[in-house]
């Protein structure tokens, strides 16, 4: 019993249809990589474009290179949906406004706000405009101010991502792959039909194999792809990658097809000979 469950399941490994067609079941490979902690302000900038509105209410996937702008967007994106609720066909004239909530509130990764963390201290809100209040000259006392706000951000940020990652890795493996090795490529259902023209939900959920000729950091690998599919971008993330084990022994071989020259066939013209129209409700159908 021990040798049949052992050679049943070598048996699915090297076998390539099963391969192809086969769920993951086991934890997402590729842990997490948080982004380098700027020293001081405006030393990185980061900037993603939010063009478009979806058409329809199906969701499309997409690699996020950028998480940290992605995040922002998202919660920009909430409000303002709250805002169109609110101002209907003019809340375009409140994305001042908007920008101005969003910097000037309280953000848990950075223990403030971001204008506090930038300017040293919360900006005045509108609300706040019509108060009088006496000037002061700031002096030193700013700049010590500034210097001690930088490192409080800098360690608000690194307890931030420590936390993520070690959420992220609880539910994730470490997987490696070397130069020559040769994989499976995982394509989802929409880019299936899209770019590499499989149609129907029983298609295989990966394609290949193919070899990998680069490694690009720690996570994405170069993939040498055939010339049907030199318009997709060949680095992938580790995610996407699926490990390919050859066996020479495993290899079924078609049985070959021996024609001879003599074979001859006969063409039958076909003929209708009736026709049907059965009409369901509204549509009609014909045969």
């Amino acid at each position: 019993m021990d040798y049949g469950r052992r050679f049943y399941k070598k048996l699915i490994m090297h076998h390539m249809p099963c391969t192809l067609v086969k769920a993951e079941h086991q934890a997402p490979t590729g842990k997490l990589r948080p982004l380098s902690i700027p020293e001081w302000k405006w030393e990185k900038i980061t900037m993603d474009f939010v063009v478009g509105l979806p058409r329809t209410l199906r969701k499309h996937d997409a690699i996020w290179t950028d998480g940290q702008s992605e995040r922002t967007i998202q919660n920009l994106e909430d409000m303002m949906r709250a805002c169109i609720m609110e101002f209907k066909g003019n809340w375009d004239d409140h994305l001042p406004l908007m920008e101005f909530a969003y910097n000037n509130s309280f953000h848990s990764s950075i223990g403030m706000a971001p204008y506090e963390a930038l300017y040293g201290r919360r900006c005045r809100s509108p609300v706040c405009w019509d108060v009088e209040r006496l000037r002061q000259l700031e002096g030193p006392e700013l700049v010590q101010e500034t210097m001690e706000k930088i490192q409080m951000v800098k360690k608000c940020l690194k307890a931030a991502q420590d936390r993520q990652k070690s959420y992220v890795d609880k539910h994730r493996r470490e997987t490696e792959y070397e130069v020559g090795d040769k994989v499976f490529l995982k394509v989802s259902p929409w880019k299936r039909i899209l770019r590499f023209g499989k149609q129907g939900k029983l298609s295989p959920r990966y394609i290949g194999p193919y070899k990998i000729i680069e490694r690009i950091g720690p996570l994405a690998y170069r993939l040498a792809l055939p010339a049907e599919l030199s318009l997709i971008h060949d680095v992938f993330h580790v995610s996407m990658l699926r490990r390919y084990r050859s066996d020479p022994s495993h290899v079924i071989r078609e049985p070959e097809v021996e024609i001879s020259e003599e074979f001859t066939y006969m063409e039958e013209p076909a003929e209708i000979l009736d026709r049907s129209v059965r009409k369901l409700r509204i549509r009609r159908y014909q045969w």
